[in-house]
């Protein structure tokens, strides 16, 4: 099931903090996203209680950027990550936007596999964006 974070729930928020921690390196840094950028909106896949995999995303007007899609590493290769982009995918569709934005590592075939299969394209690279690895610059067309 994927579900919406609302800052109002503190005590999830905490939990994802500490289990999502290799992405929110900063203390209290998904907290402070949520209270100070009325653009982010923060999804998790989850079950049987267990939250397994999120999505970051800015809801900016008429487009989105996904800045961290993140599943735990022995949920992979289940469909979440595939699920959670659906989800966010479906929600633009009807919010009418116009496109969504992601960058990936150019060395994370995976993710690229599965973004180009939701029909994002690559439209530019960004040189050692990560640390020295190339950053490719992702959009899907909405409209």
């Amino acid at each position: 099931m994927i579900k919406s974070v609302k800052i109002d729930n503190l005590d999830l928020i905490k939990q994802l903090q500490v289990t999502f921690s290799d992405v929110y390196v900063q203390k209290n840094q998904l907290e402070n996203d949520l209270l100070n950028n009325p653009y982010t909106k923060i999804y998790i896949y989850i079950e049987n209680g267990v939250v397994m995999g999120l999505i970051h995303i800015n809801d900016i007007y008429d487009r989105y950027e996904v800045y961290y899609i993140y599943v735990l590493q022995e949920f992979r290769k289940r469909g979440i990550a595939l699920k959670l982009m659906q989800y966010v995918v479906n929600l633009g569709k009807e919010k009418n936007i116009k496109n969504i934005t992601l960058e990936v590592k150019e060395d994370n075939l995976a993710a690229i596999n599965l973004y180009k299969k939701l029909g994002f394209i690559e439209k530019s690279v960004r040189k050692g964006y990560y640390k020295g690895v190339d950053g490719i610059l992702m959009e899907k067309e909405m409209m």
